[in-house]
């Protein structure tokens, strides 16, 4: 698991471990909601523009139909998916399966999100990365939100 608030180099993370298993020559798959358009329809892309191709999906059990032999599967933006993530996961590893996934562990209330506290909970390891403030300089703990206006998600 990699989580962290926005900003804090999740992606990028989840980008730089992906491109070092390939160096490896082990068989990748990364998966991103197809809702996260942001950058790029088809690509994750970190804030820092590095980019690595993915597989957008509308649910999570297509991650299943869509690892066959891969070695790892990476996963960003896990906050977005669906309950059945967990499970996903969970059947992923069982079968050797290496699982990174990447995504904001709480909201802009500091509340836990979706359904990163159950992955957390499962988690073998957790790289927690933190923001930095950029108008004190120290480190943030969870996203800011400079609009009013509420999206299905908080």
């Amino acid at each position: 698991m990699i989580c962290g608030s926005m900003f804090s180099g999740k992606t990028e993370e989840l980008i730089r471990r992906l491109k070092r298993a390939k160096f490896a020559n082990l068989k990748t798959e990364i998966f991103k909601p197809a809702i996260d358009v942001r950058y790029d329809q088809n690509n994750v892309v970190s804030h820092d523009s590095n980019l690595i191709q993915s597989t957008p999906i509308d649910n999570s059990q297509a991650i299943l139909l869509m690892a066959n032999d891969v070695d790892i599967v990476g996963i960003d933006e896990a906050q977005f998916f669906d309950d059945e993530i967990l499970n996903v996961c969970e059947a992923l590893a069982l079968r050797g399966t290496r699982v990174i996934v990447a995504g904001l562990d709480m909201d802009y209330l500091g509340r836990p999100f979706g359904q990163m506290p159950k992955l957390l909970a499962i988690a073998d390891f957790i790289t927690k990365l933190h923001a930095i403030c950029v108008k004190c300089g120290h480190i943030a703990n969870f996203s800011y939100r400079k609009t009013r206006q509420k999206s299905r998600y908080t």
